[in-house]
């Protein structure tokens, strides 16, 4: 990692379109503050350079061959050096966002960021600071504030069914052939799933949900 404020943040850039790669580096070259130090065209070349390199900042493209950049941000992350990744795509879908976010990425920029917001992105993430296009986080933010829906496996299914009609633990683990011990486990999970304390609670909330139609 750089040792002070007035050193350049070192960075390598990873992108399998030569085109891309060659427009991000240019952008950056003018950045006093920021120094490309290498250049990588797949996932598992970048991976290499970072354990070679060890960079403050490894700027990845998300779709890759060989190895796509969630892949990678999980082994550079595993890598004994600091080095921050951040993701810099066209792809701004939740699935990839969220591949990207717990793989380790600390921010998700898309390439439509101008050369002053990348550059201050890269700052930020060699701080260890998160860094999130706008519509990123908007998405985001709005999953979070989605609720999930609850979803019960079918032998939870059962096992709550078999509740709902008064049977013991016991009773539940002859009629379902499994034992005591594995009916406990999936009332459980259930419980934790409905956020319950208790299995009257359990059938009535899973009723109220739909969970024991079918």
């Amino acid at each position: 990692m750089t040792d002070t404020a007035h050193d350049p943040v070192r960075v390598v850039v990873v992108d399998d379109h030569a085109v891309m790669r060659a427009g991000v580096v240019a952008l950056l070259t003018g950045e006093p503050t920021i120094e490309i130090v290498g250049e990588a065209s797949d996932g598992r070349e970048g991976v290499g350079l970072v354990r070679r390199l060890a960079p403050d900042v490894a700027l990845l493209d998300l779709r890759m061959p060989v190895l796509d950049g969630a892949a990678a941000t999980a082994e550079i992350v595993a890598l004994p050096v600091a080095t921050r990744v951040l993701i810099l795509t066209t792809y701004d879908t939740d699935a990839e966002i969220e591949r990207a976010v717990e793989a380790g990425a600390v921010g998700y920029l898309l390439k439509d960021t101008t050369r002053e917001q990348l550059a201050d992105a890269i700052r930020s993430a060699a701080r260890g600071e998160t860094v999130l296009a706008p519509k990123v986080a908007e998405r985001l933010v709005a999953r979070m504030r989605r609720p999930e829906p609850v979803a019960l496996t079918a032998r939870e299914r059962e096992v709550l069914r078999a509740v709902a009609d008064g049977l013991s633990n016991a009773e539940i683990g002859r009629r379902l052939l499994i034992g005591e011990a594995t009916v406990k486990t999936h009332l459980l999970r259930v419980f934790a799933k409905l956020d319950v304390g208790d299995r009257t609670r359990a059938v009535v909330v899973a009723l109220e949900k739909g969970l024991l139609a079918g």
